[in-house]
């Protein structure tokens, strides 16, 4: 009898060591795989800017050139609307494009509001207004947010998008951890990603990859969400979202998984001073690298225009472009549109 009891305490003991050894292995399993202690970090940099030199920065950026605002065109909502055969790219502004593929309407960090700003007294005032308006979208299949930085996660456009769609909302694909923002917006279709995540939305795949970036929403919640760039692929074309970058060779190992891309949206500007930018946010030239690495077919500029948020001239950027394009073999792969522009892939 002690005997039989012993053994039924051995093979417990040793089921409960069992059980959870086989959760903490798959806590390992799903624990992003870079996470460290208990923050987002990059693949190639580890050191990021302090408030120190964000202080130093402020200091310094005595002569910051005045914000001007840039020509708008008028485009066809009714053919937005209309439009499933047609692939086409619109440029609303910023980080913001309507993105129609294959009868599929998908929306980029949505940003209509008049601020990049937690405020809506003050912080980075739009120079120029969106080149479609929420009211004129088209209903709204899928929606890719990059990450949290108010210049690409609004939440006032979030909410009247919402409560346009209401009863047929979008799905909202976001970085990890921000699942519970967009819910606090209002939100309810929500996948999250980590990095190299795919997910299937009918006849689309969307795909997160990693770019060199950063996320912070509050005082204290810095990298405490992920950051990442998008690849939507349908059966015969492949468009890449960016989102917000500094150069890293992340790119070359996206261009390794994906191939060429057909289409992409590549940020150009808020890239000085340098020293400071960098490591988050590509010049000119480097996002004609970026142009290069992945194979784009065709480029379109954004991360201008829009918001002085930087130390360059809001035109420098697409005067840049324009000029140094003019060494690729076609200048044409990589060009900027207007706000509003629509234009025909």
């Amino acid at each position: 009898m002690h005997r039989r009891n012993f053994l039924k305490k051995i093979f417990y003991i040793s089921t409960g060591l069992l059980i959870l050894r086989m959760k903490i292995f798959a806590s390992e399993i799903l624990k992003p795989f870079n996470v460290e202690n208990g923050i987002f970090v990059n693949n190639f940099i580890r050191h990021q800017k302090s408030f120190k030199d964000l202080w130093k920065w402020r200091k310094e950026a005595k002569n910051r050139p005045d914000p001007i605002s840039f020509p708008l065109i008028k485009n066809d909502p009714n053919y937005l609307n209309q439009n499933k055969s047609d692939t086409t790219l619109t440029w609303v502004g910023h980080a913001t494009f309507l993105f129609q593929l294959n009868g599929y309407n998908i929306l980029t960090d949505p940003h209509f509001s008049r601020r990049a700003s937690p405020l809506s007294f003050m912080g980075p005032e739009r120079t120029t207004p969106p080149g479609l308006e929420i009211r004129d979208l088209p209903l709204i299949d899928v929606v890719v947010i990059s990450h949290n930085h108010y210049d690409h996660l609004d939440k006032q456009s979030i909410k009247s998008l919402i409560k346009r769609q209401k009863n047929n909302q979008p799905v909202f694909f976001v970085p990890l951890k921000l699942k519970k923002t967009l819910q606090n917006f209002g939100a309810t279709n929500i996948i999250e990603h980590e990095w190299w995540q795919t997910s299937r939305y009918k006849q689309l795949e969307i795909h997160s990859v990693p770019v060199q970036h950063w996320s912070k929403r509050s005082l204290n919640d810095t990298n405490k969400t992920l950051w990442c760039g998008w690849v939507i692929k349908s059966k015969n074309f492949q468009y890449f979202f960016v989102g917000d970058t500094g150069y890293s060779k992340d790119f070359l190992n996206i261009q390794k998984k994906f191939g060429p891309m057909d289409l992409a949206s590549i940020p150009i500007g808020a890239y000085e001073p340098r020293w400071f930018m960098k490591d988050s946010h590509c010049n000119v030239e480097e996002a004609i690298q970026i142009h290069k690495d992945i194979k784009s077919k065709k480029s379109i500029a954004m991360h201008w225009g829009t918001f002085q948020l930087t130390d360059e001239p809001m035109d420098e950027p697409i005067q840049l472009l324009s000029k140094l394009t003019q060494k690729l073999d076609n200048p044409n792969k990589f060009t900027a549109l207007m706000h509003g522009q629509t234009i025909k892939i």
